[in-house]
């Protein structure tokens, strides 16, 4: 499966920038291969035109917000967030019309992140529970690129027969090679996976063997939330949402949810452990294939790779669906 070839996946959600980052100018993402100006206007929301602007082609990312408008950095032309261009400098006495305008995409801010859709999306962003509970805090944690699709990621993230080997520095067990009890209910556009694990070490403040109760969910194409709940510590819920940047190339954006169980949290030990998994995970990932098989003919499985057949289901059933649409449209 190629991503850049199926433009079904230009309908959905991806957080594509920090609004720390717009916070401070406006920035270029390539989202697709579609390359996108972000910036905030005036009310601090954020915005997506492309790059591109209709004068002369100079990217609108290199300019600057100007009274609610981004302003092209060769010529100062001006456009809104709707991307219709709104002042020509050299022509301030005439309106300039509808033909000087560049294309807008959907943009919303949720978790911190400034999220777009290049096409109408098929569902919204996902609301996490953890994120309307005060028990909870919001870390973000990694923002960069990786080398792999972003369906190896999301396979990855339910694989848990896996831990064993890639993990062994941080929390795999040898003695626990793959999950109990595990389930997967499937709904509209995602799945909901239970199951537990036995660990060396339970999360970063607990060195010793435990067992996690896994919580997920699975969002397509390339979102997944991992709740971790122990019968004695504090839940940790890990977002890893993969951005397809081309076919072998994802932006990885990661964010967790930390529960304070009233001893406080140490947000720097959480990050280290995290990004050491995050790291054991990448050394692996990065040498698969980009091109994922969706036929489960092209590659040999075993029982626990369960969730990641389910995905490749479910994302098979969503590019037919829209491609049928497409052409029952022509």
């Amino acid at each position: 499966m190629n991503v850049m070839e199926h433009a079904v996946f230009r309908r959905f959600w991806y957080p594509v920038m920090p609004m720390s980052e717009l916070k401070q100018r406006p920035q270029r993402f390539e989202l697709l291969g579609q390359a996108l100006a972000l910036f905030l206007d005036d009310d601090g929301v954020p915005a997506a035109l492309e790059d591109r602007c209709c004068h002369r082609t100079a990217r609108l990312s290199l300019g600057e917000v100007c009274d609610n408008a981004i302003a092209c950095p060769y010529h100062g032309w001006r456009y809104n967030r709707e991307g219709q261009c709104v002042l020509v400098p050299q022509m301030p006495d005439r309106d300039p019309g509808p033909k000087r305008r560049v294309k807008a995409f959907s943009c919303r801010e949720k978790y911190g992140y400034a999220w777009v859709a290049l096409e109408q999306p098929l569902f919204d962003i996902p609301d996490f529970p953890e994120a309307a509970d005060d028990s909870f805090v919001l870390i973000h944690e990694f923002y960069e690129e990786w080398r792999v699709s972003g369906l190896r990621v999301m396979e990855n993230e339910l694989d848990m027969a896996h831990p064993s080997y890639v993990h062994l520095g941080t929390f795999g067990s040898p003695e626990h090679l793959v999950a109990e009890d595990a389930k997967i209910e499937e709904f509209p556009g995602g799945f909901h996976y239970t199951g537990r694990l036995g660990v060396k070490q339970a999360h970063h403040a607990q060195d010793r063997n435990n067992e996690r109760f896994l919580d997920c969910s699975w969002y397509a194409p390339f979102i997944c939330r991992l709740r971790i709940n122990y019968a004695d510590g504090p839940a940790h819920v890990i977002i890893n949402c993969q951005v397809p940047l081309a076919n072998n190339r994802s932006q990885v954006v990661q964010f967790c949810f930390q529960e304070d169980d009233g001893n406080g949290i140490d947000e720097a030990a959480i990050l280290a452990f995290d990004r050491k998994v995050t790291l054991e995970d990448k050394h692996v990932l990065e040498s698969t294939d980009a091109d994922v098989p969706l036929d489960p003919r092209d590659e040999r499985h075993m029982v626990s790779d369960k969730p990641g057949l389910v995905m490749r289901r479910m994302i098979q059933a969503l590019i037919e669906d829209h491609e049928t649409q497409a052409v029952t449209v022509q």
